[in-house]
């Protein structure tokens, strides 16, 4: 196990990131993206089977393509890793829009800004993915025992998950949120889209910079768990960065069309908690017990529904206290901290 496999080549690579460009392109100068305004609920439906559309096309096209090339047992196998991949990406990058909804509530974002903060934080994920994956497979390639740690590593991040699930995260004392604080020059109130603007001859960051700053954060903690979650199914990196690219970007969408809901699907932490859990015990038995690939599907499509649906027959009791709590919280940052540095 001395080198990195794969079936994609170099053309490959470049088309897949040319396709997600392309259409983040076609969303900015032909769509209204740069265009500040209040993503409608038809707007985000649109973007989310537009998302899940490509992702569909996108796994048939490979299937296709391995079929003539590599026979159909291969195609098969190589199919059933990305549409298992996507699902756990998916699945485990749902904890994101908990995250999104407490950042925007507590820097009140407008509604009409978060769009423009979520295509950026988009453009940044890719980048910060296509490393992560590429250097995860290359060490998995040189240091077999490597695999075993990511599953212990998954199953405490899970054990942690379920400890924390009914908990909400302190903003305010977030490492970050309190170094730009201390060190920045930031504005008490929004200037549009800006990210920067200078006032009396000074250069200073705007809230939406600070949002932006978080949403990256978020994004690579929780890629963190993801990604060598998706190391159960495949270890080939395309696979591994096209499922983790469309299930982002749909996730994305899908923040738009669930936004108000959110508080909604309560027990979906607990799922995903359980979901890291299986995930690191079959990397864990790998050397001993083989997994096929559909059940690990089939499990986290289980677990998952038994988790949403929990959420919509079991109501949350204080959930709107919770979030009363969180909205208030959210003047912390923009109007008591320090004033602006010379």
């Amino acid at each position: 196990m001395g080198h990195v496999e794969t079936f994609a080549t170099t053309p490959m690579w470049v088309g897949f990131v040319g396709l997600v460009l392309a259409v983040l392109a076609l969303d900015l100068y032909a769509l209204g993206g740069r265009r500040a305004h209040r993503v409608s609920t038809r707007e985000a439906l649109g973007w989310v089977l537009a998302w899940a559309t490509l992702a569909t096309l996108f796994g048939l096209s490979m299937w296709s393509f391995l079929d003539a090339n590599a026979g159909r047992a291969v195609a098969n196998q190589k199919t059933l890793e990305y549409f298992t991949g996507y699902l756990i990406e998916l699945s485990l990058s749902a904890d994101n829009m908990f995250v999104f909804s407490l950042i925007f509530t507590y820097f009140a974002v407008p509604p009409e800004l978060q769009r423009r903060v979520l295509l950026y934080g988009v453009l940044g994920a890719i980048v910060m993915r296509i490393g992560m994956i590429l250097a995860g497979v290359w060490l998995l390639s040189k240091f077999v025992w490597l695999f075993y740690v990511l599953g212990v590593f998954l199953i405490v991040s899970g054990a942690r998950m379920l400890a924390t699930a009914g908990r909400q995260p302190d903003i305010a004392q977030n490492p970050l949120v309190r170094f730009m604080r201390a060190r920045m020059r930031i504005t008490p109130d929004y200037h549009g889209q800006s990210f920067f603007v200078r006032l009396n001859g000074l250069r200073y960051a705007t809230p939406m910079f600070v949002v932006l700053l978080m949403i990256e954060a978020t994004d690579v903690v929780f890629a963190v768990d993801s990604i060598p979650a998706i190391f159960a199914v495949t270890r080939d990196p395309f696979i591994v960065f096209t499922s983790n690219i469309f299930a982002i970007m749909g996730l994305r969408a899908l923040y738009f069309l669930l936004a108000d809901m959110v508080d909604r699907f309560h027990y979906l932490k607990y799922g995903l908690a359980i979901v890291l859990i299986i995930i690191g015990g079959k990397m864990l038995a790998a050397q001993w017990v083989h997994v096929p690939v559909h059940w690990s599907l089939g499990v986290v499509g289980l677990v998952l529904a038994a988790s949403i649906g929990a959420s919509l027959l079991l109501p949350r009791r204080k959930a709107s206290a919770n979030r009363h709590n969180v909205k208030q919280a959210h003047t912390c940052l923009l109007y008591t901290s320090p004033s602006p540095r010379d």
